[in-house]
């Protein structure tokens, strides 16, 4: 078992969306990079999605999505894991970083999109219930099918048209 940290946010003051994962996976955390396994379709969606040219460095593509008032984190600040996958993860172990402290700082995000089922349930379980009925009322929550090579079951067009939506609002 090892325990596994987050990173930062990946944002600016004037982001409007947040998409939210569970927890890097060994891949991202080797990388100090979200979404870094080279199977995972964020990048790729994110490219189709926002018209971002391909194959530009990572840096670049973290500006780009900034741009266009998008911004990324995790539920979970850190925890317990055996490997990379969601099912991996010891729920006692689990703390969650300051998504209450990170809304109240960027009030524009009115829609927060969980990349799977477990960033969703654990939002629900370990954030949702802080959250002050103001910041409850301000935003929309909406799952998105896991764009993680471990969800293959869902083929890659339906989950594209389902992160469409950050295009939405």
């Amino acid at each position: 078992m090892t325990r596994v940290h987050s990173f930062i946010p990946l944002a600016r003051s004037d982001a409007t969306c947040l998409v939210l994962g569970s927890m890097p996976g060994q891949a991202s955390l080797a990388a100090q990079q979200y979404y870094a396994h080279p199977r995972n379709y964020f990048w790729p969606f994110m490219e189709l999605i926002f018209e971002i040219p391909p194959g530009l460095a990572y840096e670049q593509r973290c500006e780009q999505l900034l741009d266009r008032r998008v911004a990324v984190w995790d539920v979970l600040s850190a925890c317990t894991r055996s490997g990379s996958l969601d099912s991996d993860i010891i729920e006692a172990s689990i703390i969650p970083n300051d998504l209450r402290g990170f809304l109240e700082l960027h009030g524009q995000v009115r829609r927060l999109f969980f990349n799977g089922a477990k960033a969703e349930s654990s939002f629900r379980r370990h954030v949702l219930p802080g959250l002050p009925d103001a910041l409850r009322g301000r935003i929309h929550l909406q799952r998105l099918p896991s764009t993680s090579p471990a969800n293959a079951s869902v083929p890659m067009a339906v989950k594209l048209s389902a992160w469409q939506q950050l295009l939405d609002g």
